[in-house]
């Protein structure tokens, strides 16, 4: 078994990042752990208030010459990032399998995706252009300017920790912006790794500052006067209950985006052999924990025929996942990030059995490959005898489980669809046209898949969201992440 390298050695300390300075925080400090192993890989403070006070100061000093700062300059410093980027590929991979868990492979498209985030950014000399209106009555012109507002909060979850903030970040900086990042505690050693290549490209001290916390840091976020929006990706509790009415109260702009639990449609008329291997993707890659993860798997099949023999094929797929160490090559599934996690997955099982489910597939005690405790480890589970309404279906597990509801006709797939609390990204396998234009027109969700188990919008696109998934307006990524860093100012000229 051929495990690459390790790139964290020791048990380093993570420092705030704050005014172009590395800041050792002055809060609790606590252990970053290798769900893996099991062991010390870092260790984090838990920021204090004085903390994340210092570096929304220093983001709001830093802003007036950062926003003078002509588009085309701060492009500049945005390539330079995506060189460093591109040259450190490998290691800023393998640094998020070791403090998540998840397969190599899977950092890889991470870092991927987040370095496409930091490419479109680079265009934003066109990106920010306004629009201009000669002759709007006589010897009047008018036109409209998007300027930047000054500092933002950005916010960013466990599940991954190298891309979800760039999906934020380098619009809110070439946009003339200046930011605080608050990467999750479990895992803040992917968001150092950028900050030390953005001080190595050369930003100006206090356009980016990373400081790691908790609830305080997050609550001095929300409180702080100087900031002007937040943007967050987390739970949908949280969402609902903590980030968008504390945003509303302080009148600050705000990307909110919550939970899923996402349904994937079968159609008897799908292309089984190529539709099987992407439920293995959606389901179980990143062990479960992805925002737009397969949760529901809704065959439709009014006789069963078709359902048992596409239900023998996923088994025998999910059986044989590779479970382990995801830097080993070999590995298709590493752990969920910590027993914590584990707990609340094997706790959402045990309440599909007591609903009226039956386990097909019972991923509770998995094979690993490796000499690894099982601590944070489960194999793929499958939980047939769903139906509408059951937690297991309306709740989200966030792990690598799969609830199997059989249903008639399309028409109630998608009613299924749309009654579910929550709507990131529900998909459907089909070969028949009319059916995909049927789901897409009528599904609830802010991204839809045909033929697609992964409904992940490329960075010039927006990652969108509904209802319970998704609050506010404008949403990250692309165009519309432009449009959220930027006011538009309309200047109406008259000259005598």
């Amino acid at each position: 078994m051929a495990i690459l390298e390790e790139p964290i050695k020791g048990v380093p300390m993570v420092k705030n990042y704050i005014d172009g300075e590395w800041v050792e925080s002055k809060g609790e400090i606590i252990e970053v752990v290798n769900p893996v192993t099991c062991e010390p890989i870092a260790k984090v403070g838990i920021s204090t208030k004085d903390e994340i006070d210092a570096a929304v100061a220093a983001a709001k000093e830093a802003f007036p010459d950062w926003r003078m700062t002509p588009a085309v300059t701060r492009a500049r410093y945005l390539l330079r990032l995506l060189q460093l980027l591109e040259e450190n590929f490998e290691n800023l991979s393998r640094i998020q399998t070791q403090e998540h868990g998840k397969t190599i492979d899977e950092s890889r498209g991470e870092t991927r995706r987040g370095i496409e985030n930091v490419e479109v950014a680079c265009g934003i000399p066109t990106l920010m252009m306004g629009d201009a209106s000669e002759d709007i009555a006589s010897g009047i012109d008018e036109y409209l300017i998007r300027v930047p507002l000054g500092v933002f909060g950005i916010i960013g979850p466990f599940n991954f920790p190298f891309m979800i903030p760039l999906w934020s970040a380098p619009y809110a900086v070439a946009t003339g912006n200046t930011i605080v990042i608050k990467p999750s505690s479990e895992v803040p050693n992917s968001q150092n790794a950028i900050a030390e290549l953005v001080e190595e490209a050369g930003f100006p001290p206090g356009v980016w500052n990373v400081v790691h916390g908790g609830r305080t840091v997050v609550n001095g976020m929300l409180d702080h006067p100087e900031i002007e929006g937040i943007t967050f990706v987390g739970s949908t509790p949280t969402m609902e209950e903590v980030i968008y009415p504390r945003c509303g109260a302080t009148g600050k702009r705000v990307i909110a985006q919550g939970g899923a639990v996402n349904v994937i449609v079968i159609m008897p008329d799908c292309n089984v052999e190529a539709t099987i291997p992407g439920l293995m993707t959606s389901f179980f890659g990143n062990a479960g924990q992805r925002c737009l993860a397969g949760q529901t798997l809704a065959i439709v099949d009014d006789k069963g025929d078709f359902y048992e023999s596409f239900m023998e094929k996923v088994v025998a797929y999910a059986k044989n996942i590779i479970i382990g160490n995801g830097l080993d090559e070999s590995v298709q599934m590493g752990p969920v990030r910590d027993p914590q996690k584990k707990e609340r997955i094997l706790g959402y099982i045990e309440i599909g059995l007591k609903e009226g489910a039956r386990l097909r597939l019972d991923g509770r005690n998995p094979t690993i490959q490796g000499d690894y405790p099982d601590t944070c480890f489960l194999g793929p589970t499958i939980l047939e005898n769903c139906e509408p309404g059951m937690r297991v279906v309306n709740e989200e597990i966030f792990g690598p489980t799969m609830s199997v509801v059989r249903v008639k006709d399309l028409d109630a797939a998608i009613k299924l669809c749309n009654e579910v609390p929550m709507h990131n990204g529900h998909a459907i396998f089909t070969s028949n046209g009319k059916h995909a234009r049927q789901f897409q027109y009528e599904v609830i969700s802010g991204n839809v898949g045909i033929n697609i188990g992964i409904v992940a919008p490329m960075a010039f696109y927006p990652f969108s969201g509904m209802k319970g998934s998704f609050l506010g307006v404008l949403h990250t990524q692309g165009k519309e992440a432009v449009r959220f860093f930027t006011e538009s100012k309309v200047c109406i000229h008259r000259w005598l």
